[in-house]
């Protein structure tokens, strides 16, 4: 307190007027004295251009890039639980019929398209901005580091957590430099400064790191790229027919912004046959063992140049910039349907969709050329079950089953009406559904009129319809095809990202200082230090060979007793962490090391 202060204290003052001019000021001194803020007549905020810079720093901050990686794969579960329609439209159809209350929901949430909807977009977006601006950032500072020079020496080693020394009669300048060589030769990047060796050793775990977020960037951008410029299309084949990659012979097709119809790649192939094998003994009967589906393909417009080729499960073919990909197969009944003159009026192999794993199949097959009969047009329609292997009887409560997806007893039961198909309103139907809306059940002795028939057998249709026969069945095949071209960037980036993420863990980042000085005895005072920029025992090892080598040019005196003396990281509260080593840029004081505080009276 100064003389001033004290007699601001201890005189009463003049009057009182001064008095009262002086303590405004004293609030005034008050007010500055204290950490409070200083109130306002409205709280001041930190503006658009703040909160902006606010929000980018936390977009780029490591936990939050963890949080959105978290719901990433989060938001990939119901991708893989729920059937897709890119992947299988027929699994969703089967999957809508079985689900009717949580189906509109669903489609609400597109979860029949995670991996393009809205909600997943959002969140792999922001997880592609949170890593470009961690990764920009950090690579610049990482080139930084590689253009700089380890940093210099501190002025006390022995604070350091791994430090060595001993006396020699060696000079100091022919022990530092032997020291740097050594380092050197450990691959470490060594310099000289100030009458002491700085060496660092373990970029590889930055670059490792770095490499782990680029290619991390790169799996992203290749998702990215395949969800703009990719397409998929199914189409499903019966044995002995074909298909041609264009709109019209596609079931469905399913675009993207850079990819239409008009840049389908121009192929086609013919399905010759489909084998499909199972398990016949064992816990495990009836388990499929092999798909193949043996095909004749040609590229370009020349249908005629074939080759042959086999599309297996997960193991597809490449024709161009597109692989068809074999997703499912069934069983398709031959029938033929003639009317009450003994027309046909109706032949083909109709698919019939599987509904177990067993391939209990269901299908409709609709004859809308029937024709007229008494003097008006009627159409039939048929619905009904396909089983591979059907049992010799079941019941009402049971309903058609088969016991194993073979065709080892094929049945065809059917159930058959009349009526309006509804197939010339101009409205979009289901193959696979009859719409019973102006149908009527035929009856049979006062029965609802069904059948069950096996290859080679015949129905008679009741009040003069004519007949319907089951001739036999072929194999069908629903193959997918697709075109992703960002599918190698994303393999790659998934590749490297593995290696990266090894990098960054096994290497270690360490850093040794050697300083050798003349004592006033006339000996040289040699000093080894080593400090670890992660959690690594090797930094002790690697300083205790070094000292060991280095002996052979700066050898201990005999009569220090040991070769070196060697103090490990002690348990002072007071050694550093890597965070109070000196700066990484070049050019440090060797005299940046904080001394012990003085004591002062």
């Amino acid at each position: 307190m100064s003389d001033t202060d004290l007699k601001s204290v201890t005189d009463p003052g003049p009057a009182d007027d001064t008095q009262a001019a002086q303590a405004p000021a004293d609030e005034v001194k008050a007010e500055r004295l204290s950490t409070a803020p200083l109130e306002a007549d409205a709280p001041s905020g930190i503006g658009v251009l703040g909160w902006l810079r606010w929000m980018w720093r936390q977009l780029t901050s490591m936990r939050v890039a963890l949080i959105l990686l978290f719901m990433l794969s989060l938001a990939a579960i119901p991708g893989s639980l729920i059937p897709q329609t890119s992947e299988n439209p027929f699994k969703v159809q089967t999957f809508q019929a079985a689900h009717k209350t949580m189906t509109p929901i669903y489609l609400k949430l597109q979860m029949f398209n995670v991996y393009s909807s809205f909600w997943f977009s959002a969140i792999y977006i922001l997880l592609f901005i949170s890593l470009a601006g961690c990764i920009i950032p950090r690579t610049w500072q990482f080139v930084g580091v590689l253009r700089a020079k380890p940093p210099t020496a501190p002025a006390n080693l022995t604070r350091m957590p791994v430090y060595a020394a001993w006396h020699t009669d060696a000079d100091p300048e022919s022990a530092v430099r032997a020291a740097e060589q050594l380092l050197r030769r450990r691959r470490f990047r060594a310099h000289l400064s100030g009458g002491a060796v700085a060496a660092e050793k373990g970029y590889l775990r930055e670059v490792g790191n770095l490499l782990f977020h680029l290619s991390l960037f790169a799996l992203l951008a290749g998702f990215a790229w395949a969800s703009l410029a990719s397409g998929t299309g199914s189409k499903l084949v019966v044995e002995g027919s074909g298909y041609t990659n264009t709109m019209t012979q596609m079931d469905n097709f399913t675009g993207s912004a850079f990819y239409g119809p008009e840049d389908l790649d121009p192929f086609g192939f013919d399905l010759d046959n489909f084998t499909a094998t199972y398990q016949t003994t064992g816990d495990q009967i009836g388990e499929a063992r092999d798909f193949t589906a043996h095909i004749r393909y040609w590229q370009g417009a020349d249908p005629t140049k074939l080759k042959t080729g086999q599309i297996q499960v997960n193991q597809p073919l490449e024709i161009d910039g597109s692989k068809v990909f074999l997703i499912a197969h069934g069983y398709a009944p031959v029938i033929t349907v003639r009317d009450g003159s003994g027309k046909v009026v109706y032949h083909d192999a109709v698919p019939f969709l599987p509904q177990d794993t067993n391939l209990t199949s269901t299908g409709v097959v609709k004859v809308g050329d029937y024709g007229q009969k008494d003097g008006k047009k009627v159409q039939l329609g048929f619905q009904g079950f396909f089983l591979p292997t059907a049992p010799a009887n079941f019941d009402a409560n049971t309903g058609p089953r088969s016991l194993y997806p073979g065709p080892a007893a094929p049945t065809l039961v059917l159930t058959a009406y009349e009526g309006d198909l509804g197939t010339d309103s101009g409205q979009p139907q289901n193959v696979y559904q009859l719409d019973l809306t102006h149908m009527a059940q035929l009856q049979q002795d006062g029965q609802p009129a069904k059948v069950k028939m096996v290859p080679g057998q015949g129905w008679t249709l009741p009040d003069g319809y004519g007949s319907i026969s089951f001739d036999g069945y072929e194999q069908w095949a629903n193959f997918n095809i697709s075109h992703r071209p960002g599918n190698s960037v994303a393999l790659t980036g998934a590749v490297l990202a593995v290696l990266g993420l090894i990098g960054s863990l096994m290497v270690q980042r360490r850093r040794i200082w050697v300083r050798a000085a003349t004592t006033p005895d006339g000996r040289t005072l040699v000093e080894l230090a080593g400090l670890a920029r992660s959690e690594s025992a090797k930094i002790a090892e690697e300083l205790a060979e070094l000292a060991v080598d280095l002996q052979d040019d700066a050898p201990a005196l005999d009569d220090e007793g040991e070769a070196a003396e060697a103090t490990e990281a002690a348990a002072d509260p007071e050694d550093p962490s890597p965070d109070d080593v000196p700066a990484e840029a070049p050019g440090t004081p060797a005299d940046a090391t904080p001394a012990a505080p003085e004591s002062k009276e």
